[in-house]
């Protein structure tokens, strides 16, 4: 057997791989990942001058010498401890759970993976529908501005309403994000599907467009800027506006009701596409194109409407980072669409693997502020641990896609589901 047919023979194995199977593939590549960081962080470790080692590799060990007596015949001592960076970059992320769970860390955590449970569904959505959304950054941003400008204007009447108000402002403001996400992420989804227009290249090109505008509007006074601030942001929204805190302080910029709220989108979306004629339509659109349309799916419009429920995901995520950390808009907005990518690729694009997905990237993000303030290793060094863990998660999932995609490999009698899916496995 040839090397092409091994490599075929092994791709193959991989698309019919079951969830369990994946699993373990996963789990395997994150230790491989960690190994070898371990391995980049000694190295680093050597190349860096400090006065004293963080870590030394003896021979014989510690323990033989102590307990043995005699010198070690060979020691080598390096800058940097692999253990307590990999204790801060995963463990930091948690902050001390054991004596106060919830402490302002853990809630970072958390509202990171809150974000990132949206911008990541939003992604997977569309990629179900075989369409690469990469404009999820521009339409989360629209979805924010939209939120904050417009409740700037609608909540300060309501603000002595108390509980009532947050009833009404609340799912208003999420309704502002989603509607203002859909419409500008239908722009491409449009031009996709009446113009033949490569979508990765206009939805990247509507981030650009989305960012500028937003810059203009909250940068001039005319417009939406804070007269009383020098930052370029719309006027703060009242409390009555914001997710309430419930149990975390005010100050950590976290939510459960947020967070829960999230976990709900990720279960209907699932249910949306495994148990609705809707999602039938946007899978077999996705899996086979050809047999969808001869079936009576109308193509144009699934498009559409596939990349507009998508931007609608995007563009909550954008409300619900305005009115769970925020409290307005702010330029700058971290780039939690581009992460969605990650996200979603991590999850196999199962809007449940979501919340798994984001919930990993949301420690990581989190671990790496703690290493890096926690430690003295350079930041290049923790983007390189942080890039590593991603990519060797991440790409046994995407080289399975790609295979599932452009390749066939169902074994020989095999059944195939309504879905395109074959018996052996499955996105789910």
């Amino acid at each position: 057997m040839s090397a092409a047919d091994r490599a075929r023979a092994l791709l193959g194995r991989l698309v019919r791989a079951s969830a369990f199977e994946r699993f373990l593939i996963s789990i395997s590549a994150l230790l491989l990942s960690v190994f070898i960081g371990a391995l980049i962080i000694l190295g680093a470790g050597r190349m860096t001058d400090c006065s004293s080692a963080a870590y030394t590799i003896a021979v014989p060990g510690k323990f033989v010498t102590q307990f043995v007596g005699g010198s070690s015949m060979f020691a080598m001592g390096f800058c940097y401890d692999p253990f307590a960076v990999y204790d801060l970059l995963f463990l930091g992320a948690l902050g001390d759970v054991l004596s106060n769970p919830l402490n302002g860390q853990f809630a970072t955590t958390l509202a990171e993976t809150t974000i990132l449970m949206f911008t990541g569904v939003a992604v997977a959505v569309a990629l179900r529908a075989d369409i690469f959304n990469i404009g999820v950054q521009g339409q989360l941003v629209v979805g924010a501005l939209t939120t904050g400008v417009v409740l700037a204007y609608v909540a300060p009447p309501l603000a002595d309403l108390g509980v009532l108000a947050t009833v009404v402002l609340l799912p208003l403001g999420l309704l502002l994000g989603g509607v203002a996400g859909g419409a500008y992420a239908a722009v491409p989804g449009a031009l996709k599907a009446y113009a033949d227009a490569n979508e990765v290249i206009t939805t990247i090109m509507l981030n650009f467009v989305a960012t500028s505008v937003a810059l203009f509007l909250v940068s001039r006074e005319k417009y939406f800027k804070d007269p009383e601030s020098f930052a370029n942001q719309t006027v703060p929204l009242p409390d009555v506006a914001m997710f309430p805190d419930f149990l975390f302080r005010p100050r950590d910029d976290v939510s459960l009701l947020a967070l829960a709220f999230a976990i709900a989108v990720l279960v209907g979306i699932w249910y949306l596409l495994q148990h609705t004629s809707f999602g039938y339509d946007l899978r077999t659109s996705g899996l086979q194109p050809d047999a969808a349309e001869y079936g009576g799916v109308d193509a144009d419009r699934t498009i559409v409407s596939s990349i507009t429920l998508s931007g609608a995901l995007a563009g909550i995520g954008g409300a619900v980072y305005v009115l769970m950390m925020l409290g307005n808009f702010q330029t700058g907005v971290p780039d939690y669409g581009f992460d969605g990518i990650t996200v979603s690729i991590l999850a196999g694009n199962n809007p449940l693997g979501v919340g798994f997905a984001a919930l990993l990237f949301g420690v990581l993000k989190s671990g790496s502020v703690v290493v890096q303030v926690g430690s003295d290793v350079p930041p290049t060094l923790v983007g390189v641990l942080r890039g590593l863990i991603i990519l060797f998660v991440a790409m046994p999932e995407f080289f399975r896609m790609i295979g599932r995609k452009f390749g066939s490999f169902d074994q020989p009698g095999e059944p195939v589901a309504a879905d395109g899916a074959t018996g052996g496995g499955s996105d789910e």
